[in-house]
């Protein structure tokens, strides 16, 4: 086993994001024949609730552990930071009983009063157990990230959905072989597929638990230990302490999206016609966070691997290797963020058109996709900013962000409408970006791409241009087509041109370098190899 490098790292985290967000939707592909519209409300209740108390069972205690590990292994004290994950597996197990039980007791509770869906109870039980390991697997996934191993995490994801999807849909299927008007006991068969999921995702952590043991056995520390012996209150007071900040920053996102969607109807109703509203708050809900919810997967991995990596420079004092891998996550989030965001939010029409019943709203969807860049970037940089030690600022500056939304919302909204809302979103995510930024540059040699911003907003608007005169044109040509093949070939040619374009540009407006080039990885010189010939510049060896 050798550690992951931050580009590794991401990129291990992003595919099994992307893979696991492709077999959730190919779940409930199957599943929608064989439930109702009931049945189909019983497992989303069933899903939702167990969502939820996941969250709460984990509570950003893994990127905390993930800090804590790295910053001890970096240090020397190895003790202290296996006694860090025996602490948090005891908690884990402790948590997911509690929980598990909790779930099984209460769920006529939950479903029928609570929620209103009380056949929903059965659905509830049955993903109950599936909670008894989860804690325990995010403990040893945060574990794993401080060692700087992200493959573990990421195969353990993969191989969880899979056997989830797999497990939920065969039993689903077998049920309603045998009852087919049993909706009850179809979702419930469907929502026992988690605990399958969560058995094999474990085994995986366990192989892998195995492996770095064994590994370290043979590759002994070089410094001598100097680790204390660390009591639980200390453990869990420092742990707590880290990952209350994390959970604030990390639900921004779904709570900022949560207040858009409630007050697009109350901060609306009274100024515009009741049909327009109805009609913004189903785009900006079903279409517009979900397309704008793309992009972000590469930010929230580069986020989960960026922490170790920063919080081991920090530990040792290495301020140049802290400066210059900040200042490289940022650049990975701006450089693989802006195509996804130009070719989602320049072709919002036709990406909305293809995905959707119809394009009606899609200027919504544009403007929603388009502000991502500013979430993404205050993602990288609250993660940054945590690997450093300064949690707290990370959270003031969201928070205060979000009260700014909301009353730029209450300003806007009243003659903006909805567009006034996603205005103030927007707004919300500079105000955090801008001011992680200077926190940054005060404690690192922080510089993102510095004195190439002209080339790169150069490189971003002709792209822009060139995507909205592509869509425009196939769209044009395929005018008498069924509209989904007119959707389609557009999003496709708009694909082409972004890979064609934005790699190209990059190099010949030298916002990448030949010399920059010859300090990344292998892969990405391979990429990037042929537009450097192509322009005439041949990057160095390295």
């Amino acid at each position: 086993m050798k550690k992951d490098t931050l580009l590794k790292g991401t990129l291990i985290l992003a595919a099994a994001a992307l893979v696991a967000r492709g077999l959730g939707i190919f779940q409930r592909v199957p599943l929608d024949y064989v439930l109702s519209d009931a049945g189909n409300g019983y497992f989303g209740v069933a899903n939702n609730v167990y969502l939820l108390l996941l969250v709460v069972a984990t509570a950003g205690i893994p990127s905390a552990i993930s800090k804590m590990v790295s910053q001890r292994y970096a240090l020397g004290r190895v003790g202290e930071a296996q006694q860090v994950y025996r602490a948090a597996m005891l908690f884990g197990a402790a948590a997911g009983i509690v929980i598990t039980l909790g779930m099984l007791g209460l769920a006529p509770l939950i479903a029928g009063p609570i929620l209103d869906e009380p056949e929903a109870a059965t659905a509830i039980r049955a993903i109950a157990p599936s909670l008894l390991l989860f804690p325990m697997i995010a403990m040893m996934r945060g574990y794993f990230q401080g060692r700087q191993f992200m493959a573990a995490g990421g195969i353990s994801q993969i191989v969880e959905q899979i056997l989830r999807v797999v497990a939920a849909v065969a039993i689903a299927f077998a049920i309603y072989a045998g009852s087919p008007h049993n909706d009850e006991g179809i979702a419930a068969g469907a929502s026992l597929g988690s605990v399958f999921g969560s058995i094999g995702a474990f085994a995986v952590m366990l192989y892998y638990a195995r492996k770095l043991k064994a590994r370290d056995r043979l590759e002994p520390l070089a410094m001598r230990d100097t680790s204390r012996s660390l009591k639980l209150k200390e453990i869990y007071r420092e742990l707590f302490r880290l990952s209350i900040p994390i959970v604030m920053t990390a639900i921004t996102v779904q709570f900022v999206y949560t207040l858009d969607g409630i007050m697009v109807k109350s901060l609306t109703r009274g100024h515009f016609d009741p049909d327009l509203i109805l009609h913004w708050w189903g785009v900006l809900s079903m279409n517009a966070q979900a397309i704008a919810g793309i992009p972000v997967i590469l930010a929230v991995a580069l986020s989960q691997s960026i922490i170790p990596i920063i919080s081991a420079a920090h530990a040792v004092g290495d301020h140049n290797r802290v400066g210059n891998q900040a200042s490289l996550a940022v650049r990975i989030a701006i450089y693989t963020g802006m195509p996804m965001i130009l070719l989602l939010g320049v072709g919002a029409f036709s990406v909305n058109g293809l995905l959707f019943e119809k394009p009606e709203g899609s200027s919504i969807v544009a403007m929603l996709t388009l502000g991502t860049l500013f979430q993404i970037g205050m993602m990288v940089t609250n993660s940054i900013l945590l690997g450093l030690g300064k949690p707290k600022k990370a959270t003031m500056h969201t928070i205060t962000g979000i009260i700014i939304k909301i009353i730029l919302s209450f300003a806007l909204a009243p003659w903006m409408g909805v567009y006034g809302i996603i205005l103030s979103t927007t707004i919300c995510f500079i105000w955090a970006l801008f001011f992680n930024v200077l926190s940054l540059r005060k404690r690192s040699t922080f510089n993102v791409i510095g004195k190439a911003w002209p080339g790169y907003i150069a490189t971003v608007a002709i792209v822009a241009g060139a995507l909205w005169l592509l869509q425009k044109g196939v769209l044009a040509i395929l005018s008498g087509a069924p509209d989904k093949v007119a959707f389609f070939f557009s999003c496709a040619v708009m694909g082409v041109g972004v890979l064609a374009l934005y790699p190209t540009l990059l190099v010949l407006f030298r916002v990448i370098t030949a010399e920059e080039m010859a300090s990344y990885p292998r892969p990405v010189r391979k990429l990037l190899g042929p537009v450097f010939k192509l322009v005439g510049r041949t990057p160095q060896r390295g």
